[in-house]
């Protein structure tokens, strides 16, 4: 077929979670042929990556930026991702024959600004929205297609024989980072030689030092902070630990499932799609301390379970969330809205 012009536009200049999505799937997609276009992103961090890929970037921190930046690109599509970057191509592409597919992260609506409704207002120029999951698409309100993300094979994988918990999240109160702290006090397993390793930065770093102290496990749990070595730490790890209940997919876990690390995740919005029908002790019951740590207590003392765990993850990683199977599906999305359109 013939390739595409495909641009991707987050309005942002970090290297949060969208953006690595971005970054992932425009590298795929620009391998397979296609003209890729990335507007925003951290440019310090994905330039040089997109640029191996046989991608471009455009620098775009601001909703203004990006809006600039698209009306000056031509595309057969623009994939915009998040509300701002919607609301800035929407505004772009208006007056233009251009596509415009949202790839929705978040198992939540658009809000609004001030007393404007943005979702009403962005959906009359939207022409297909992608969900990530099916809790996302069953929370955003409007007709969406389901393409999970994709991750690619993983070069190093656990040996799942050390002592080692990791949770990978910002420190953000959503992210229920506290409850995986109690989890793993309350599992018993510091006294056994487990060690908890929480990579992340965020506004509860102070709170959760706090609670480490008064759990009595400031031997065995660690705030890292920032790092960019995620995968060696995973590969050095056994279990993962997500206590968020509202992931929209939920890409440590993904992470850890295709470094063969044994996933335990709060069992709600995108963890279900990544790891139902794996095994029925690999999610608990969300805010459920006493559950998390029985989970918890499962694992690290079975070690066969826990490789039964990890290889079965690492293979569902592998098969059905592969960067070639995303790419494939948002193709299809692109040219059905791109044929809608001429038609």
């Amino acid at each position: 077929m013939t390739p595409l012009r495909i641009v991707h536009a987050v309005a942002s200049d970090r290297f949060a979670g969208v953006e690595q999505f971005v970054l992932r799937l425009a590298s795929e997609q620009a391998g397979q042929g296609h003209e890729v276009t990335v507007v925003g992103g951290a440019p310090a961090r994905m330039a040089v990556a997109l640029q191996a890929a046989g991608a471009r970037m455009v620098t775009a921190a601001r909703t203004g930026d990006v809006l600039r930046a698209v009306r000056r690109t031509r595309a057969d599509v623009v994939n915009s991702h998040m509300t701002a970057a919607d609301g800035a191509c929407a505004i772009a592409l208006l007056g233009r024959d251009t596509a415009l597919v949202s790839t929705r992260h978040f198992a939540s609506r658009r809000g609004r600004f001030g007393p404007l409704p943005l979702d009403a207002i962005i959906r009359r120029r939207v022409d297909a929205e992608i969900s990530i999951s099916r809790a996302v698409a069953g929370s955003i309100g409007a007709p969406s297609t389901v393409v999970h993300s994709g991750i690619p094979p993983a070069e190093v994988v656990s040996r799942g024989d050390r002592k080692r918990i990791l949770m990978v999240q910002r420190l953000q109160p959503e992210k229920h980072t506290g409850i995986g702290v109690q989890a793993f006090a309350a599992s018993g397993l510091a006294a056994e030689g487990w060690r908890l390793d929480v990579v992340g930065e965020g506004p509860e770093r102070d709170q959760l030092t706090t609670l480490i102290e008064d759990l009595g496990v400031v031997e065995a749990v660690r705030l890292l902070g920032f790092r960019d070595d995620v995968p060696h730490l995973l590969a050095e790890a056994s279990l993962l630990l997500a206590p968020c209940p509202a992931e929209g997919l939920g890409l440590a876990v993904l992470e850890a499932m295709a470094h063969a690390v044994a996933p335990i995740a709060a069992g709600a919005a995108g963890h279900l799609d990544l790891l139902e029908g794996l095994d029925d002790r690999a999610m608990f019951q969300p805010d459920d301390v006493a559950d998390a740590a029985a989970a918890l207590r499962v694992f690290a003392g079975d070690p066969g379970r826990r490789g039964m765990l990890a290889r079965a993850a690492r293979d569902r990683a592998l098969t059905e969330f592969s960067l070639t199977q995303q790419a494939a599906g948002t193709e299809a999305v692109y040219r059905a809205t791109i044929a809608r359109r001429s038609g």
